[in-house]
């Protein structure tokens, strides 16, 4: 049976030591959010997560979601779960107090998420899905609007979702061909398609509040002829039912607990959501934040991953130590005495702790973003925000795959069976690498708008603060075997950006050719970067002489370091030569070539 345990010292280490996220109190609304309160939360999420969402996770993959009659049952369980959920006040973590929100930083309901993620991803859609309608409602909903849904999304009463794929465009949105047409009342009437739509139809809430894009008659083509509406399945005013309905649901590879529907809008009641033909700047409010969201199920799934494969590893015995035996009283050792065994967790472990590093710093900065005084702090942070969030993404939910992969290949047999769970973990991950935007097209983001725009300026939110700290500790003796890594790697990344930046001008085939290559080599170094803090914050605590159990945790997070800047930054150098590479090789087989 699989096991999962909340990774609450590691996520008070980043939270605390250091992000130091107790100063976000002195943010305007964020008074309430002190370290005991921090851990607190944290310490009664864990409890939820592992208690009640965690034992669902694999009877819900097994039992998945039911089709009938235009309904969807949800698998046994889930509805107490969602309850239990809603009631201790999940739903309203981060929300606005206005709208009956608690107020707490995004980055408190970051950590949260993980551990939704690790316990149960397909739970985790459903209230994903209505945190991404909240944000796109609470920035570019009329008054109104907000007053009329905000209230009930909040407490988890209604749920969310976003309606964008038809089935004949994905990515391409400029050709969707759903309609709405102007009704009484300010209203429209919405006709069209929608597939892949997560949460569409269920039986948690209930409502279920649809945020679809379509077309109005007057619209310019492409996408910038894209409008946002707001379809609830039932008319708020009324409660009679809206002409919104499930066709059917898809049958799939993973997260089977979730439902991902095939939705039918036949004249259906809806109302514009921010200005006409403006839909995809409010639509791609909800994406970002979902963006970040999906890059948290990479690293929830990564998470409980390499736990299992950890545990299994440790009790799994087969042959003796190549240096010679290590259980003596036991017919083998152990599987984790063995090097390649180590490589696999070793690789886990410095994935896990640096990418949640890296996504607390997002979510802190999402934080400073919204409610910093100083409008140029603001600004810097939305530009480390835009910038970092394909990265995360992308880099996050590969991993997240490739992490679960090592699982089931520690478990050996056992892993590919369904028994000991991890194989369920490989099925869930594979999907966070394509929603949302594949991750293909983080990498094409972020070389084709993020690097270029404002004139580098959001790439000078992360390189600062990058240059400053290895220009302060390169000549700490202590910290050089960290910070030369770092900054070599970093140098590397920074040529990657200028031959980008000048051989893309010319041919924008030679920045696709190295988006996904340049996105590795930009995670690679933004983990690095984690690492390093990482590795300057535990030399300072085993110098400090804290407990034995402290000095054990940090020598761990050195050692962990040492492997990441010694065996995992290395593949930069690998990314760099296929960036540099040109397009060409990519560019110059014919199609017929292809099958030749």
């Amino acid at each position: 049976m699989p096991v999962y345990k909340a990774p609450l010292e590691n996520m008070k280490f980043v939270l605390h030591d250091l992000l130091n996220v107790d100063q976000l109190t002195e943010l305007p609304g964020y008074s309430e959010a002190t370290a005991d309160m921090t851990n607190s939360i944290l310490e009664e999420g864990a409890k939820i997560c592992e208690e009640v969402l965690f034992p669902l996770n694999q009877s819900g993959d097994e039992e998945g979601c039911t089709f009938e009659n235009g309904a969807v049952r949800t698998p046994k369980g889930f509805k107490e779960a969602y309850k239990m959920f809603t009631e201790g006040g999940w739903t309203a973590l981060s929300a606005d107090p206005n709208y009956g929100g608690m107020g707490m930083p995004h980055v408190i309901a970051t950590a949260m998420s993980e551990m939704i993620c690790s316990a149960n991803m397909s739970f985790g859609m459903y209230p994903g899905l209505s945190e991404g309608a909240y944000r796109a409602l609470l920035l570019h909903g009329s008054d109104e609007l907000k007053q009329t849904y905000l209230p009930k999304l909040i407490t988890g009463e209604w749920s969310g979702t976003m309606c964008l794929t038809e089935p004949h465009c994905g990515t391409d949105l400029g050709l969707i061909r759903t309609k709405a047409i102007p009704d009484t009342n300010g209203a429209y009437k919405i006709t069209g398609t929608k597939i892949f739509i997560s949460a569409g139809e269920h039986d948690l809430t209930e409502n279920i509040i649809h945020l679809v894009l379509a077309k109005l008659p007057d619209a310019p083509e492409g996408a910038k002829g894209i409008s946002l509406f707001i379809v609830p399945k039932f008319l708020p005013d009324t409660g009679a039912t809206n002409a919104a309905t499930c066709g059917s649901i898809e049958h799939k590879m993973g997260i089977k607990a979730s439902s991902t529907c095939v939705m039918n809008f036949e004249n259906s009641l809806g109302w514009l959501v921010g200005e006409p033909h403006k839909g995809l700047k409010a639509m791609f409010t909800m994406m970002n934040a979902a963006r970040l969201g999906v890059g948290m199920q990479g690293l929830g799934i990564a998470e409980v991953a390499w736990q299992n494969g950890l545990a299994y590893a440790k009790d799994r015995l087969q042959m003796r130590a190549l240096d010679g035996t290590k259980a003596p009283d036991k017919p083998a050792d152990p599987i984790i005495v063995h090097p390649d065994v180590r490589r696999m967790l070793l690789t886990s472990k410095a994935f896990c702790e640096g990418a949640r590093a890296l996504s607390y710093w997002v979510g802190m900065n999402l934080d400073i973003a919204e409610h910093h005084p100083d409008p140029q702090k603001r600004q810097n942070a939305d530009d480390l925000v835009a910038l970092l969030t394909p990265i995360v993404k992308a880099y996050q939910t590969d991993m997240g795959f490739d992490v679960a992969n090592l699982a089931v290949q520690i478990h050996g047999g056992h892993g590919y069976i369904r028994e000991y769970g991890v194989e369920q973990y490989a099925r869930d991950a594979r999907i966070a690498m394509i929603y949302e935007g594949t991750n293909g097209i983080q990498a094409l983001d972020l070389v084709g708008r993020k690097m270029g725009q404002n004139y580098g300026r959001l790439l000078r939110s992360f390189f600062h603060p990058v240059l400053e700290f290895i220009e302060a500790h390169q000549d700490n003796e202590k910290m050089q075997e960290f910070v030369f890594p770092l900054a070599k790697s970093f140098a590397k990344l920074q040529q990657a950006s200028v031959q980008i930046a000048l051989k893309g001008l010319k041919d924008p085939n030679e920045a696709g050719a190295a988006s996904t290559d340049y996105l590795r080599m930009f995670a690679l170094v933004a983990v690095g970067f984690m690492w390093a803090q990482m590795a300057k914050i535990a030399q300072q605590k085993l110098d400090d002489k804290e407990s034995d159990r402290a000095q054990e945790f940090y020598e761990s997070k050195l050692k962990t370091a040492r492997f990441y800047m010694e065996r995992m930054l290395p593949e930069l150098e690998g990314r760099f030569r296929m960036v540099t590479a040109g397009a060409s090789t990519l560019m110059s087989p014919t199609e017929d070539e292809f099958a030749a």
